[in-house]
């Protein structure tokens, strides 16, 4: 037997999603009930119910309203595609606290087998947990973890050598004075682009959560890395890329 259509009260009772936000997806085309009532109640279907899971799935992947409508709109989305984003996008947040958690471990035994514990481990650990928590949402955090398991350890550890590398070449154009306009920045800037694809998954949401961490976080380290060349060269890279989208 199907279930009755939902009226908006009973619908945002049962998922948790406010009247309020239901009325909102109303009013923008982004969700509207399919059927109305006699007396003009807002009546959705199981087709409806549907659609606000995607809704709120893309919604934890980072999507605002606007690129939820735009993309769900388009002809290669199905409802399997967008339950696979999610259910990656939880799988790669699983696998960075389960990588936080491994790290806690390994202290805990340390710390019972008596051996000295850095101060600085401890510090590193408060460090992460802290910058994780401020910057990236729980589903971004699972996302990020999918991704890790998608691209595997052994690209990991080439993309965290070739980083560096990258970030010297770019260094070497702005010392330079190279126009961010010119054809060896814009080819740097798309293997700039690609790693960051790479490792967000072309999740934008998250694309511009690292942005922000780096730029609010000037005491961030990085192994590897330096964050003293890194962010000059995030800035340049961005003027690079809005270089690009002029035309010619």
């Amino acid at each position: 037997m199907r279930p009755p259509p939902w009226k908006v009260g009973e619908l945002a009772k049962r998922t948790g999603v406010s009247v309020r936000a239901l009325h909102h997806y109303d009013e923008i085309g982004l969700l509207s009930p399919s059927l109305r009532s006699e007396s003009g109640y807002r009546l959705y279907t199981e087709a409806d119910v549907m659609r606000l899971q995607q809704i709120r799935s893309l919604r934890s992947l980072g999507f605002s309203l606007d690129e939820s409508k735009v993309f769900l709109q388009r002809p290669d989305v199905t409802p399997d595609r967008v339950l696979r984003l999610h259910i990656d996008h939880l799988k790669e947040q699983i696998e960075m606290q389960q990588g936080l958690c491994d790290r806690l471990e390994r202290v805990a035994q340390r710390w019972r087998s008596d051996e000295q514990v850095p101060t600085e481990e401890f510090l590193q650990i408060i460090e992460v947990t802290n910058m994780f928590d401020k910057y990236f949402t729980p589903e971004q955090m699972e996302e990020l973890k999918q991704r890790r398991e998608v691209v595997g350890e052994a690209r990991i550890k080439e993309v965290e050598a070739e980083w560096p590398e990258l970030i010297a070449l770019v260094k070497a154009e702005m010392d330079k004075g190279t126009d961010p306009a010119d054809e060896r920045v814009q080819q740097l800037a798309r293997r700039w682009m690609g790693l960051v694809q790479e490792f967000t998954g072309g999740n934008p949401g998250i694309t511009e959560s690292v942005k922000t961490m780096y730029k609010e976080e000037p005491g961030l380290q990085v192994p590897r890395m330096d964050m003293s060349a890194m962010r000059p060269a995030m800035e340049y890279i961005g003027r690079a890329m809005q270089a690009g989208k002029k035309p010619a």
